[in-house]
């Protein structure tokens, strides 16, 4: 099964594609796509429509089998935490587009399906992601390294019952 995780964001957003046969986990892919262009357009508007290729992308090139995607968590910030909700919906309408069922874990939920810890640092993060996949390195940004760790999370879950509660 390949699972696509997404840890959106409105500047960076971190992906990892992960493959999990029967007990053996390996990396595809990861990485982290900014809306952001040397020279080109700063609306947040045009942001989001690059992030929203890239994922296209993604989903026609791998093909994965879920996306796994980080639930809201509750922000300081307000306008922030909106602009955060504005690149989540793009991964949430890419996954429909494709009909591919999604699935949301908090961060506490992450953090303990993947380090034994739910109040893990990124540094915690990224080194039992680099562990378990058995990279060379510690991915990079760290926004991929917690795509990855969403995207191992839902592959520890092991129960389709934790699908999204949206319609």
């Amino acid at each position: 099964m390949i699972i696509l995780g997404v840890d959106p964001g409105s500047r960076v957003t971190g992906y990892g594609v992960i493959s999990v046969e029967v007990n053996h986990l390996r990396c595809l892919e990861y990485g982290g796509f900014s809306g952001l262009t040397k020279g080109g357009s700063d609306l947040f508007s045009h942001r989001l429509k690059r992030i929203y290729a890239k994922l296209n992308d993604l989903l026609q090139r791998h093909s994965p089998a879920v996306v796994a995607v980080e639930e809201v968590f509750h922000a300081v910030n307000v306008k922030s935490a909106l602009k955060l909700g504005h690149a989540r919906g793009v991964v949430l309408l890419a996954a429909a587009q494709f009909d591919i069922p999604l699935f949301e874990y908090s961060p506490l939920e992450v953090k303990k399906a993947v380090v034994g810890y739910g109040r893990a640092e990124k540094v915690q993060i990224q080194m039992m992601v680099q562990t378990l996949l058995n990279l060379r390195e510690k991915p990079q940004p760290h926004d991929a390294a917690d795509a990855l760790a969403i995207a191992l999370c839902h592959a520890f879950s092991g129960s389709p019952c934790r699908r999204s509660r949206r319609p």
